[in-house]
């Protein structure tokens, strides 16, 4: 039996309503952390699915629930916190709502002054492309930003208990503005959503021999363009404004591009220009963990797509001493290989070349003549050593 929470603010009891990915995996994570949690949906079987999968029990919110976490849809979430506001009087309510202030005017105009003291919005930064209990995960906020909107006003034992929460389930707190809250995600999340989705489109009709052709860089490009839709036409509607001015942005952009297209005189610049601003937009996005973006050296290793080859390759590395930073696989096409890039500290890569080269792992930037013994065109069912 669980011993209850470890921090003093962290509600013993916890009520979330909506059991999809974020209120699922809330559920998780705070059923781990030692809260009591109960859950309610408007489908029956969602509810009973999260509970089914471990992240709390079926049922209304007792009178000392000391927290209500609101994870249903943007376009009903206003009248169900204020709804819990109403039936539990002594609750605080909280949402994880990917919009702010148009959720905190609709929650203003619907209540008093002193039921509004017991709301505090919020927006964990963290999801998956695809939605629901199924997909939800203990882990799903772990070293995410959980933005929390908070004034003046905000009562500090209630401000506590939220912040707890987010710090029970590995994330870290953010305080923000709404309005601040609001034109950020419309830059980094919600207009992103929206290009990638155009961008994917422009598969619909083509002919499957060219999206054939297809490599990393429109799968990173469009793996997002796999969200649920009706989700975000209403995130979407939600933050409508903030959203527009984005895409009205980049639209100039766009078609400054498609000008320069033409390839009329001064037209390379115009392309040069406009990818060399990428790169310093790129730049600017935080790194590992969220800390300063940093340079890694990259180590290519062909792999052949067999169980238990990239767990052997891992295995080698580690008994290397060096630390991977990030990976990426490319598939390649009609063969059962895969090219995996190792992301390393630049101090590290010579080191782990000399090392996977000696162990007879195949690295396609290096010459042959570099490695320890003759090799072969990797193509058995085993291949990715030789």
């Amino acid at each position: 039996m669980s011993a209850g929470p470890a921090d003093p603010h962290l509600p013993a009891r916890v009520h979330i309503v909506g059991a999809g990915l974020l209120g699922t995996s809330l559920g998780l994570a705070l059923t781990r952390a030692g809260c009591t949690v109960t859950l309610a949906d408007v489908s029956p079987t969602s509810a009973r699915l999260a509970a089914d999968l471990g992240a709390g029990s079926v049922g209304e919110a007792p009178p000392e629930t000391g927290l209500v976490i609101v994870a249903a849809p943007p376009d009903v979430t206003a009248g169900l916190v204020v709804e819990h506001l109403r039936r539990l009087p002594e609750a605080t309510v909280t949402d994880v709502a990917s919009v702010k202030g148009v959720l905190l005017e609709r929650v203003r105009r619907a209540t008093e002054r002193s039921e509004l003291d017991r709301y505090i919005g919020s927006h964990p930064m963290a999801g998956r492309e695809r939605s629901g209990a199924t997909w939800a995960r203990t882990d799903l906020f772990r070293d995410r930003p959980w933005v929390i909107c908070s004034d003046a006003d905000t009562p500090p034992d209630r401000l506590a208990q939220v912040e707890a929460v987010a710090r029970a389930v590995g994330s870290t707190v953010l305080h923000l503005e709404p309005e601040f809250h609001d034109s950020s995600v419309a830059r980094v999340s919600h207009a992103p959503q929206v290009v990638s989705s155009l961008m994917a489109a422009r598969l619909a009709r083509m002919p499957v021999e060219g999206v054939a052709l297809a490599g990393q860089g429109l799968r990173d490009v469009t793996r997002i363009a796999a969200s649920d839709p009706g989700l975000w036409t209403q995130i979407l509607a939600g933050n409508a404004a903030e959203v527009r001015a984005v895409l009205a942005e980049f639209r100039e952009d766009l078609d400054r591009v498609i000008d320069a297209l033409a390839l009329d005189p001064g037209a390379l610049a115009v392309l040069a220009g406009a990818l060399a601003a990428g790169n310093e937009g790129r730049l600017r996005i935080p790194g590992k963990h969220g800390q300063a973006p940093t340079a890694y050296a990259t180590v290519t290793v062909v792999i052949g797509d067999e169980p238990g080859n990239l767990g052997r390759l891992f295995a080698e590395v580690g008994e290397l001493g060096i630390n991977i930073e990030d990976v990426r696989i490319d598939h390649a096409t009609g063969r059962r290989l895969g090219s995996l890039d190792l992301f390393v500290l630049p101090a590290h890569a010579q080191d782990l070349v000399t090392g996977l080269l000696a162990r007879g792992w195949r690295l396609p930037e290096h010459a042959e003549a570099e490695l320890p013994g003759p090799t072969t065109e990797p193509d058995t069912p085993n291949e990715g050593r030789t």
